[in-house]
């Protein structure tokens, strides 16, 4: 599971209720209002069909899965030794030598670009390919992140529409002061649950989901760099070189680290 979002989202809840409760708002206007609930959830996914083609919006669970569980990438300072690896063979035995290796890769990206330099196609092909594949995943997540983004915009709307469907019915019968006080201050649960949803749940989770796009995507240009340069058939120390402007200063100390202590052993004098 994302532990991150799973704390945000307790935390979240938990701001909710703590607040309410310390400023003596009874908690169970929360849970008897279906009316708000219904205009607040029901309403935000009404906007969300009407926004957006449905192909788009049936891939919402699959992003609430997505936003849920761990995102599961190569890590960078293995993409390094691998590449590393992988030129020292290219330079001693030339690229045919990777074929064996091919199956070996368990992400379909690496894998397939992989056998297109292997297969001997123009490195200016190979590159235009793999943008494009990168261009269309960041496009994929872009629409993706988007549902939330709009979700979040209309949400806190529909709260105040809310709110004045509860004002109104409310307002209706003005005979018993008690009963109309109870009822002005439920009508605002709408708003309550319009801003909470929109602002603690759907644009962080789009945030979240541009987050991880880019993880992947920084990801795939240093598969990108690094095939390329298999290709061009540059030593194991300048392919580290390269790779290495992709990872964090403490990502590249570590990696300096193993190869100081022997753990690049395919360098080259």
């Amino acid at each position: 599971m994302q532990i991150s979002t799973i704390i945000g989202l307790v935390a979240g809840l938990l701001s909710l209720v703590v607040g309410m409760v310390l400023k003596g708002a009874p908690l169970v206007s929360l849970v008897n209002n279906p009316a708000a609930y219904v205009i607040i959830l029901v309403g935000t996914a009404a906007t969300i069909f009407m926004a957006f083609p449905m192909n788009e919006v049936k891939r919402v669970p699959k992003l609430f899965g997505i936003i849920f569980k761990n995102q599961t990438l190569l890590d960078k300072k293995d993409l390094v030794r691998m590449f590393m690896e992988w030129a020292s063979i290219t330079r001693r035995e030339g690229l045919l030598a990777l074929e064996s290796k091919v199956e070996e890769i368990d992400n379909s990206f690496l894998r397939n670009g992989m056998r297109m330099i292997i297969d001997g196609n123009d490195q200016e092909f190979v590159q235009d390919v793999l943008m494009e594949d990168i261009n269309a995943t960041e496009e994929r997540h872009r629409s993706g992140a988007l549902i939330f983004s709009q979700a979040g915009m209309y949400a806190p709307t529909l709260g105040v529409l809310g709110a004045v469907v509860g004002l109104i019915a409310a307002l209706a019968d003005l005979s018993d002061m008690e009963k109309l006080s109870h009822a002005i201050a439920g009508a605002f649960i709408a708003t309550v649950l319009g801003i909470f949803t929109g602002y603690v749940l759907w644009h962080p989770m789009a945030n979240k989901l541009k987050r991880m796009s880019k993880a992947e995507v920084e990801v795939k240009l240093m598969m990108v760099e690094g095939l390329l340069s298999i290709q061009s058939g540059v030593s194991t120390m300048a392919i580290s070189q390269k790779l290495a402007v992709f990872l964090t200063p403490a990502e590249s100390a570590e990696l300096e680290a193993d190869q100081g202590g022997g753990g690049s052993g395919e360098q080259e004098g």
